[in-house]
């Protein structure tokens, strides 16, 4: 409101009933010229649709803003939770795939140990087996070479 509106018609008014004449055994009640305060009420009701508008129009316009910014707030929320739930999925992902990790590495070990066991237990079969060919080689050859040896004594 500026002060050639509303405000200022009223202020006019004001000074019209304080300037008016004081009635007589009266203090209270003023004698005011009637056209004057009648002219200046016309005024008010004429600008103060006008006023009354300009104020609707700001409030509508803060109400927008509110708006815009609650609308704001909102999807600034919604976008953070998304966020976090696309983290917490993630990371979700992170240990899922640590833990499988973990359980390929422990089979992996389990694995290598069988088949080394396996293998040690092959390779002392295999020498086991050697050993006694060779030991049975070696009592023919004693036995040959004794019996080559009984020949010639002989």
């Amino acid at each position: 409101m500026d002060e050639t509106g509303v405000s200022l018609l009223l202020d006019e008014l004001s000074d019209l009933i304080e300037d008016g004449k004081p009635a007589i055994g009266n203090k209270d009640k003023r004698q005011i010229d009637a056209g004057v305060a009648h002219e200046i009420i016309d005024e008010i009701r004429q600008r103060f649709p006008e006023e009354l508008a300009e104020a609707r129009k700001v409030l509508r316009e803060r109400d927008d803003l509110l708006a815009d910014a609650e609308m704001e707030g909102n999807r600034v929320i919604e976008d953070a939770r998304n966020q976090a739930l696309v983290i917490a999925s993630e990371q979700e992902i992170v240990r899922i795939a640590q833990s499988q990790a973990e359980q390929i590495l422990r089979e992996a070990r389990e694995a290598e140990r069988q088949v080394r066991s396996g293998a040690e237990d092959y390779a002392d079969n295999v020498l086991s087996h050697i050993q006694n060919t060779l030991e049975t080689l070696t009592d023919n050859v004693h036995r040959s070479r004794e019996r080559l040896n009984n020949r010639g004594i002989r």
